[in-house]
């Protein structure tokens, strides 16, 4: 056990609510194509001004007020994103310049592709247990609006942007991580990729445009997760002697509407259990799952003496999982 307790949670949006029906107008759709086909109503889109990190500021700003939390008292920010907002330096420095953090205090990323906030929160959760630190915040902010391939619709239609922030603390015993597991098996490396953005594909060895565009093999992705899944959550559950039924809420990574289904019909969870918000979010990438939380703790689903499982697939191909005692 990783004693921690969840002390504050935020998030924002961009400005700019996208429905699909303005995406079926904007890609000469049939009226209604885009949310059929993505299971996406609405999702939020940032301009070009927008920064990555200033969206990341404002969740941190929002989970600080929230809960009336001096920005000063935190001493680790943890940074828990797919994509960065640039090469360098990290995106971490880039919200730090942003917030109203203290200058010189500890800060860095954590990238797990779509589970880099399970991961984050572990790391969290071991360095407050080594009393490296006594309050940590961490940051998932991502605009995947800009990394789009409009001509695949299996992907474009599926995203949304968005931040989100979670602060934690030192908790009681019996509070906290009960359990986690992160697993990545590279016969998947291939299915989800951005090439450009590092050493792999930029200006001296050559690159393309569409180096910078996501792309998923979505049913490679899907068959690999099927697979997997059930057989990672069983050993990540056999340990605490927890069956599927007794989870009281699930907030799994809102990746796209089959794969939530896939939480609901394969992995034994009912719907009352889990957080669903990928209708009116779209899949934010490692924002989801920080996102879907803070919804949850505001819809009161979080109470004392509750368990909570994060889950969550990633490319790569990767697994992440944590049981939350709160």
């Amino acid at each position: 056990m990783l004693p921690f307790k969840i002390i504050a949670t935020g998030k924002a949006l961009p400005t700019q609510q996208v429905w699909s029906t303005q995406l079926d107008e904007k890609l000469g759709l049939p009226r209604g194509y885009t949310a059929k086909k993505s299971g996406v109503d609405c999702r939020y889109f940032a301009d070009d001004a927008l920064l990555q990190s200033a969206l990341g500021a404002e969740a941190l700003r929002d989970a600080c007020q929230r809960q009336d939390i001096d920005p000063a008292s935190i001493d680790l920010l943890l940074c828990a994103n797919g994509v960065p907002e640039q090469a360098l330096p990290s995106t971490a420095s880039r919200v730090l310049a942003c917030s109203e953090l203290r200058a010189g205090i500890a800060a860095f990323d954590v990238n797990a592709s779509c589970v880099s906030f399970i991961t984050a929160l572990h790391q969290a959760a071991c360095l407050l247990q080594a009393g490296a630190y006594r309050r940590i915040a961490i940051v998932s902010t991502e605009i995947a609006s800009r990394g789009i391939d409009w001509a695949d619709h299996e992907t474009a239609l599926i995203f949304g942007d968005g931040a989100a922030a979670v602060i934690v603390e030192a908790g009681a015993a019996g509070q906290g991580c009960a359990a986690y597991r992160l697993a990545v098996h590279p016969a998947g490396v291939t299915h989800c990729e951005i090439r450009a953005g590092g050493t792999r594909r930029n200006p001296v060895v050559g690159m393309t445009v569409s180096d910078h565009h996501f792309k998923m093999a979505g049913k490679r992705v899907f068959k690999l997760a099927t697979q997997l899944m059930p057989e990672f959550l069983a050993e990540l559950l056999a340990p605490l002697g927890l069956t599927a039924a007794q989870i009281d809420v699930v907030v799994p990574h809102q990746a796209s509407h089959l794969s939530l289904h896939h939480v609901r019909a394969r992995l034994g969870f009912s719907t009352a259990q889990v957080v669903d918000i990928y209708a009116h979010h779209g899949n934010q990438v490692a924002a989801s799952i920080p996102t879907a939380l803070h919804e949850a703790v505001q819809q009161g689903r979080l109470g004392p003496g509750q368990t909570v499982l994060l889950l969550g697939t990633a490319a790569g191909f990767g697994m992440a999982g944590m049981v939350l005692r709160t």
